[in-house]
């Protein structure tokens, strides 16, 4: 089983990437904060222009798997993705092949 990690500036780049697709931005038009709270779990905060938007949780892993498919040629739907709160690193996502 291969085990790839994403930092929390993979995925930032990540939801960056995504979103500008999504809205037809270029992604440095795009910044994002991701959070994690005990009651909601993970989320961020994205912004373009003066918008703003939260991605939840399903959002974001939609986001790396965009990232997958797009960005690194892999199967964005054969990979098990899981986010992880990791005390030295901050938000990291683990993803299996």
């Amino acid at each position: 089983m291969e085990k790839i990690t994403f930092s929390e500036q993979d995925i930032i780049n990540a939801i960056c990437i995504h979103a500008a697709f999504k809205k037809q931005l270029k992604p440095q038009d795009i910044s994002v904060e991701l959070m994690w709270d005990e009651e909601y779990g993970f989320s961020a905060e994205v912004h373009w222009m003066d918008r703003q938007q939260i991605f939840v949780e399903i959002n974001m892993i939609e986001a790396i798997r965009y990232y997958l498919e797009t960005q690194m040629q892999r199967n964005p739907y054969s990979a098990g993705i899981e986010l992880v709160l990791d005390d030295e690193e901050g938000i990291i996502a683990h993803i299996t092949y």
